[in-house]
């Protein structure tokens, strides 16, 4: 397999996988919580390269050490989840460009882990990506039920004698897992887009949760495809092409969802004006 194919292969399945666990992610408005652990993991890749290992291994420690603080800060009284967010958003980040710059022989270019190289990426790293994928699959159809409970009616999910908690950290792992995956192809900052952008373009698309399941992973997977095609064509940085790609089909869900609204507005108009002049 040439490294192109391997690109395509990875951006299908990063693609693929980020769209599905970004579903959870969107429909629990936990995209800052998704934004912070891209950030957060920085300092981790920076690590793991310096130390030689493999880079994924470094930001999925990061990322385990992230949820358990994002967690338990989330539960502190008079705090929040979005306390905790911003926290390991700046903190991680900020620690991350620390370590790069006092770190003289780091091997690779900081620049490459904030933006990843999907055309460097090896079969190990697509491997990851698709124990992932099937990690998230097997875990919705085991708890999707209470997923849906927790993430639709919250005080009902605790009236019923359930605990939040657990659900909570089942999605913010999942969550840190794709991003670790997705990290060598769209790197540490761009990875947010490939998880959020596709989920909100199903749910502009489609009215169903299970339908933003299958249809988000087929827009994840199409904007990798297009973004490394388009880096090819134009010459220009894959990882960047990928996300633009997956935005690009946002704002066209966006003002498809928009277009299918106006010809009910525009009916609306004309009845309700005859019945003013009937009555009139």
């Amino acid at each position: 397999m040439s490294y192109f194919e391997r690109a395509l292969v990875a951006a299908i399945v990063i693609g693929a996988v980020g769209g599905f666990v970004g579903c959870l992610v969107v429909l629990r408005k936990r995209t800052f919580f998704a934004q912070a652990l891209t950030h957060g993991t920085y300092p981790g890749a920076v690590a793991a390269a310096a130390l030689g290992v493999a880079v994924p291994l470094g930001a999925a420690a990061a990322s385990v050490v992230l949820v358990l603080v994002m967690t338990g800060i989330a539960r502190v009284r008079n705090q929040g989840a979005q306390v905790a967010a911003g926290i390991v958003l700046t903190g991680g980040f900020a620690a991350g460009a620390i370590l790069a710059a006092v770190v003289p022989s780091l091997p690779v270019q900081p620049e490459s882990l904030l933006v990843g190289s999907i055309l460097t990426v090896t079969t190990a790293d697509i491997l990851l990506a698709a124990c992932v994928g099937v990690a998230a699959l097997v875990l919705v159809a085991v708890y999707g039920r209470r997923i849906v409970f927790s993430t639709f009616d919250q005080a009902g999910f605790r009236a019923a004698g359930y605990r939040e908690w657990p659900i909570e950290l089942l999605v913010l792992g999942l969550t840190a897992a794709t991003v670790v995956s997705a990290l060598p192809a769209v790197g540490a900052i761009l990875a947010i887009a490939l998880i959020a952008a596709p989920a909100a373009a199903a749910r502009a698309v489609t009215t169903t949760y299970r339908g933003m399941l299958v249809a988000a992973p087929l827009i994840g997977a199409a904007s990798g495809v297009l973004g490394v095609l388009a880096s090819r064509a134009l010459a220009i940085a894959a990882g960047p092409a990928i996300v633009l790609t997956a935005t690009a089909f946002l704002l066209l869900a966006l003002a498809g969802s928009k277009l299918r609204a106006l010809p009910w507005r525009a009916s609306a108009i004309p009845v309700e004006t005859a019945e003013d002049a009937r009555t009139a």
